[in-house]
């Protein structure tokens, strides 16, 4: 899996004009996943994101967690994060899985964010043609691919 964090004042999700999720203070989290995808990638992610320390502290360093501040979640499944652009001008997307893998997967891992994070997490709508708009705080991005990381 392929996550974007971005640490946002507010960020939300529109479908056909009409607002779908919005959140406050948290993190927009865009997420990819691959056929090989499983629990052991959303196992790990979910920890990994609920203890990233990426909001600031009194001091104001980042040395804070998304469950530290109270913030919210808002994720979306974004398959043309696995694009892969090694070979000409149009991304292939031959890495991402296919809906009836990704869907599920995608429903499983915003479950367990729940759980670790113990409250609801808003959500963009799968296969939807979404606008998402946010108010990246800091700027602060993160990317993690758990290719790379477990």
């Amino acid at each position: 899996m392929k996550l974007v964090i971005q640490r946002v004042q507010n960020a939300s999700v529109s479908i056909g004009g009409a607002l779908f999720s919005s959140i406050e203070r948290g993190l927009l989290i865009l997420v990819g996943i691959k056929e090989s995808d499983g629990d052991r990638e959303i196992e790990y992610l979910c920890r990994k994101v609920a203890a990233l320390r990426i909001f600031n502290d009194d001091e104001g360093v980042m040395n804070r967690s998304v469950m530290d501040v109270g913030g919210e979640v808002l994720m979306v499944s974004q398959f043309t994060l696995m694009a892969n652009t090694k070979k000409g001008n149009r991304p292939s997307y031959i890495n991402a899985a296919k809906g009836a893998i990704s869907e599920p997967l995608y429903d499983r891992f915003c479950l367990a964010m729940e759980q670790t994070l113990g409250k609801p997490v808003a959500r963009g709508q799968f296969g939807a043609d979404m606008q998402v708009s946010l108010t990246n705080d800091g700027p602060v991005t993160i990317i993690i691919d758990t290719e790379d990381n477990i």
